[in-house]
């Protein structure tokens, strides 16, 4: 299963761009051999035109892309192993996902109303480029309760 991740802003390197891709070569080596990965990450960045220029570069990056996850204040907060079991239901429905980060001002209404799950990673509010590395890492522990693997513990 192809993944496809669409965020807002270019990530520097510095030790949130370690993180996330070490997390993401750890999701695609554990993954392999269940049917989990590659994983693209696609950068976008809208210099003028706000939450509205950022929907349409986001629309490109996961074009053909079905379903469409965002990562939103506002989403269903999941469990790891549920989180797992949903990568899994994609994987096994023969689905490429799209999921998307926006930005600092959030995930345009228009879009976000194009999104067949919304997932958020808590009632706070995270800043986009440390929600990153959160899906990362939650990428690898899906593909770690997935093979039955130690790295999560209930």
């Amino acid at each position: 299963m192809k993944l496809k991740i669409a965020a807002v802003g270019r990530l520097r390197a510095g030790p949130e761009a370690d993180l996330v891709s070490d997390y993401l070569d750890r999701f695609e080596k554990t993954g392999r051999a269940l049917g989990l990965g590659p994983v693209t990450l696609q950068e976008v960045d809208a210099k003028r035109g706000g939450m509205a220029a950022e929907s349409d570069l986001l629309k490109k990056a996961v074009s053909g892309c079905s379903p469409l996850c965002i990562l939103d204040e506002r989403g269903k907060m999941l469990s790891s192993p549920d989180f797992a079991d949903l990568l899994g239901r994609w994987r096994d429905q023969g689905q490429t996902p799209g999921i998307i980060i926006g930005g600092a001002d959030g995930i345009d209404p228009g879009l976000r109303d194009k999104a067949d799950v919304a997932v958020s990673f808590g009632k706070m509010v995270w800043p986009h480029m440390m929600v990153r590395v959160m899906l990362a890492e939650q990428l690898y522990r899906a593909a770690s309760i997935l093979a039955g693997a130690p790295y999560h513990r209930e």
